[in-house]
């Protein structure tokens, strides 16, 4: 049999289209009924290096195709490690130290190591068998054996998970079986919601060296499933997390780790968990944090929208009601700056995400859009938190007659660097026509997408419009009392969900299209509010800080007012207490008191701005140097907020460093003369 594959997307598709039965339980597979497959091209790459690597300095990757493995690669590049890719099973058993990056489902995996000789190269994902194998080729035995044999090894997320006996995703599925227990799903009927996504606090139960750094810090984790501590399995267990109930983070037998966060998205807290696994006898030590991690941290989430101006350069625009064009002679699109240096600019702030919003996207072809897809590239490299990247996310025809899924998309973007996709119009679309047959086809970009990365994986934004009503009764969509009454004394209202970037409404409110978007496959909603948008400008305050920076002693007080008038704390809480995944509060905040204000008011699990964060570059680079260092002092948004949110009694994740304002001075000066 000659399988060749290329494009991690296919791979995954493949290897999740086999029944959800326990027929997918072989590790010890019978080769003979083996059928011949073949794949389209899609020219999809990966970065592969010389097998004649070796030494300290080499760490092997198993990549095994899916999900944002990217960012695993950078982190070990930072950290000043080459990469050996994975190519045979033997690559596994001649390893001096290995590392696993599981993303995606527990079953495409399982499948994935059950397979024969694997060989990717340089541009592509492979695979060749010349027929039946002895059992000792199989990528999953290789494994077993090499960790059997106490060689150092690290597994992160899934590559925690495979280690157990089975899993219930989309199972019952048989795992690698080395450690007791099975891998089962969160229960949110306890009033936890599920993914479980975000800053935790981990519990260290027994010295796992490679966490000596960790100590109260948050770590990130994204996750549906998780393994629970046992009597069993206890020897194993080196941290435990609480999340209504206490799973299992870590584990430590000998050289064998595993985690179940993502250090390698938990920023300097991670990259010295990495540290620790590469360089066992490290005495290098991370700075104090001041903070006592203790539970899941509420997030703050840097919004970047990113589109092409009229010269064709991509940079970082911002709307006022979804309009990103100056109100000028030239109407020119509004250049807030470029957005991999905004981005890292905003990691070294304390941002806990980052996500970026093609808003052309829902008209262009986005595998055509190479600058988009550089910029994920680019900002993962430094950047380690998590990615987020919308726009386009859809089925496409190129002009060529080329077909490409959904599922191919967001392959690209993964890919790339990003660690979640989100999905907008395309969302409200399967929607409305799941409500209206209620048959789950399996085709959609949210099935597809979320059997083959998990639900996890995928942001669903919507963009509802507010629309008052005299009577409750006057539409088919659920409505609520506001708290605000309308222009006209009305005293009800109804979010109407639109499309193409708000310029077309839909017959399907907000309520609705988020529990349809639950049960279609969506791990978190992203939720704005067109109504909202744009109402945090800071124009005015720019030019007086400007002009007269004689004002200085009023300048914090006039920006921590704000000018936005807050979340729409009435659509937030009709929609997070809709449904049991993450909701994301989105357009409108001006002042850091918003933040509080949804957070405390609202079941929101994170906070997410954009021009608040963004006005403060566009003033630091036009300031005089006077107002430019007072502003280093004073005007830092993020954390700002944060600092806010810890005095109301809000628990975030803070930087270790955010105590030590000449450091945090110095970088940022020099990141933006």
């Amino acid at each position: 049999m000659a399988v060749r594959l290329l494009g991690s997307s296919q791979m995954m598709n493949a290897a999740s289209s086999y029944s959800s039965s326990s027929s997918r339980m072989f590790v010890h597979r019978d080769n003979t009924d083996r059928k011949k497959v073949t794949f389209k091209s899609t020219n999809f790459s990966i970065r592969a290096h010389s097998s004649s690597l070796a030494g300290e300095s080499v760490v092997t990757l198993l990549d095994y195709g899916a999900g944002n493995v990217r960012s695993v690669r950078n982190a070990i590049r930072h950290l000043g490690y080459d990469i050996k890719d994975v190519n045979t099973p033997e690559d596994i058993l001649n390893a001096n130290r290995l590392i696993f990056p599981g993303v995606g489902a527990f079953a495409p995996a399982m499948d994935v190591l059950n397979l024969n000789g694997w060989v990717p190269n340089a541009n592509s994902l492979e695979f060749f068998s010349a027929g039946p194998l002895p059992h000792q080729f199989l990528l999953g035995e290789a494994l077993i054996e090499y960790i059997k044999s106490d060689r150092p090894f690290l597994g992160i997320c899934l590559g925690l998970q495979l280690l157990f006996e089975s899993s219930e995703e989309n199972g019952p599925v048989k795992g690698l079986g080395l450690i007791p227990g099975v891998v089962g799903r969160f229960d949110s009927s306890i009033g936890f919601r599920v993914p479980h996504i975000g800053w935790h606090a981990l519990k260290i139960v027994k010295d796992s060296e490679i966490l000596d750094d960790v100590g109260d810090c948050h770590v990130y984790f994204v996750h549906s499933y998780r393994a629970m501590p046992s009597d069993d399995n206890k020897e194993w267990i080196s941290s435990v997390c609480n999340y209504g109930e206490d799973f299992i983070a870590s584990i430590r037998r000998g050289n064998v780790h595993a985690v179940q966060f993502h250090p390698e998205k938990s920023g300097d807290v991670g990259l010295s968990v990495l540290r620790r696994f590469l360089q066992p006898t490290s005495t290098a030590t991370r700075k104090a944090s001041s903070q006592k991690a203790s539970k899941l941290a509420k997030r703050v989430i840097a919004c970047l929208d990113v589109r092409t101006n009229d010269k064709g350069d991509l940079v970082v625009t911002k709307g006022d009601q979804y309009d990103v064009r100056e109100h000028t002679k030239e109407n020119e699109v509004r250049n807030l700056g470029k957005p991999v240096e905004l981005a890292q600019q905003y990691y070294k702030d304390g941002a806990d995400e980052v996500s970026f919003l093609n808003i052309t996207g829902f008209r262009d072809f986005p595998l055509g859009d190479l600058p988009m897809l550089q910029v994920l590239r680019y900002t993962s490299e430094n950047v380690f938190v998590p990615l987020t990247v919308g726009g386009g996310i859809r089925d496409f025809t190129d002009a060529n007659g080329r077909h490409y899924s959904s599922l191919e998309v967001a392959s690209e973007y993964f890919r790339s660097g990003a660690d979640k996709v989100s999905i907008g119009s395309d969302a409200v679309y399967a929607a409305e026509e799941y409500i209206r047959t209620g048959v789950k086809t399996g085709k959609t970009s949210l099935e597809q997408i979320s059997r083959v990365y998990g639900n996890q994986a995928v942001v669903v934004s919507i963009d509802p419009r507010r629309v008052y009503l005299k009577n409750p009764d006057d539409v088919e969509f659920k409505t609520i009392r506001v708290t605000n009454p309308g222009p006209n004394g009305e005293e009800y209202a109804w979010y109407q969900c639109t499309v193409n970037g708000g310029r077309e409404g839909r017959p399907i409110g907000a309520y609705e299209l988020a529990k349809a978007v639950e049960e279609l496959g969506a791990g978190e909603i992203l939720l704005n509010c067109i109504d909202c948008d744009g109402e945090n400008e800071l124009y005015c305050f720019q030019v007086t800080c400007l002009l007269v920076p004689q004002l200085f002693s009023g300048i914090n007080d006039f920006l921590l007012s704000g000018q936005g008038k807050g979340f729409d704390l009435d659509l937030i809480q009709l929609v997070s207490d809709a449904v049991s995944i993450p909701v994301i509060a989105s357009s409108g905040a001006g002042a850091v008191e918003h933040f509080s204000d949804v957070f405390k008011k609202t079941n929101a699990s994170a906070a997410l701005a954009a021009g608040i964060f963004h006005r403060k570059e566009v003033l630091f680079s036009s300031a005089s140097p006077q107002l430019f260092q007072f502003l280093m002092e004073f005007m830092i948004p993020i954390r700002s907020v944060k600092e806010h949110l810890l005095k109301e009694g809000v628990e975030v994740r803070m930087l270790t460093a955010d105590y030590l304002p000449q450091d945090v001075q110095a970088e940022k000066v020099a990141a933006i003369r």
